[in-house]
């Protein structure tokens, strides 16, 4: 939807954001998909709190039986205290809320201020007023009569290779990160993320759907190839606008699925850690031997 940063911030705007964002989602609907994604922090409420702002979403999913894949805040009671979330939900077809996923690696000092039950006077040098509470596990969203699941990674929880693998089990068919890239404009940034988008594709052997409110949308295939970052009839990745795509699932290249990263880990790197110090240690060692 390319909403700009300043309007995700001021409240009075959150009616013409979501109207916005269900014009898009009509016109993408035209082309029938199984599935309609929307960027990391997309609906300006929270879902669970609104039920005008629910409601809505449920008669989308269930009037057009397609599933839906949703970036909102979310919030729990712990105690008398809110603890509040980056999440992202899924919603079946039949308009039911089913599976929800919350964001584990938090922006520092956009999303939460270190310390800031020693340093209270830290969050007023911040952005921010309120802060969030980081998710426990990923979670699998499953598709059920698509025969499909897949798990989202919010934001830039894929740069972190250990994220992306604790979140591509075995399974998972695909994977989605979902993003809002308006922090950084019209700059190189969003490029670079969706380099490292590729790499966790590649690592996994998992096609990777990548849904940004600004900037580069598009989808990554298990060799690190990204498709459809343009428009059909634009260059302009910064525009407002929505793509179809076709996503193969991993059958269609089973020797991909298992890949050594995905099943070991940093098994490799470690042991290249090893033998590297082990060897030095050696050298140094026979130095000195020789030295005495």
């Amino acid at each position: 939807p390319s909403i700009p940063q300043t309007m995700i911030w001021n409240p009075a705007d959150s009616d013409v954001r979501f109207a916005e964002l269900m014009k898009l989602t009509q016109a993408a609907l035209t082309n029938r998909p199984d599935l309609l994604i929307w960027p990391e922090a997309a609906v300006p409420r929270m879902v669970r709190d609104d039920p005008a702002t629910q409601s809505a979403i449920q008669q989308l999913a269930a009037s057009n039986q397609v599933w839906l894949i949703i970036g909102s805040d979310d919030f729990e009671f712990r105690g008398t205290n809110a603890v509040y979330f980056n999440s992202s939900f899924l919603v079946s077809p039949r308009g039911e809320f089913i599976s929800t996923y919350r964001k584990r690696r938090l922006v520092i000092f956009g999303e939460y201020v270190p310390l800031v039950s020693w340093l209270p006077f830290v969050k007023y040098l911040t952005p921010i007023s309120g802060g969030f509470t980081a998710g426990e596990r990923p979670i699998t969203f499953e598709l059920g009569n698509l025969g499909v699941k897949t798990s989202v990674l919010i934001c830039f929880e894929d740069v972190f290779p250990h994220y992306a693998r604790e979140h591509a089990g075995d399974d998972v068919d695909f994977l989605v990160n979902i993003t809002n890239d308006g922090w950084f404009g019209e700059s190189a940034a969003h490029w670079q993320q969706a380099t490292s988008a590729a790499l966790r594709a590649v690592e996994n052997g998992r096609p990777l759907v990548r849904c940004a409110n600004n900037g580069l949308s598009c989808w990554v295939d298990p060799f690190g190839a990204l498709h459809n970052v343009y428009f059909d009839d634009s260059t302009d990745i910064y525009r407002a606008g929505y793509k179809i795509v076709n996503v193969p699932i991993p059958s269609a290249h089973p020797n991909l699925r298992g890949t050594f990263y995905n099943r070991h880990g940093d098994v490799f790197g470690w042991a290249c850690v090893g033998i590297t110090t082990a060897a030095l240690a050696l050298r140094f060692g026979r130095q000195f031997t020789q030295r005495t």
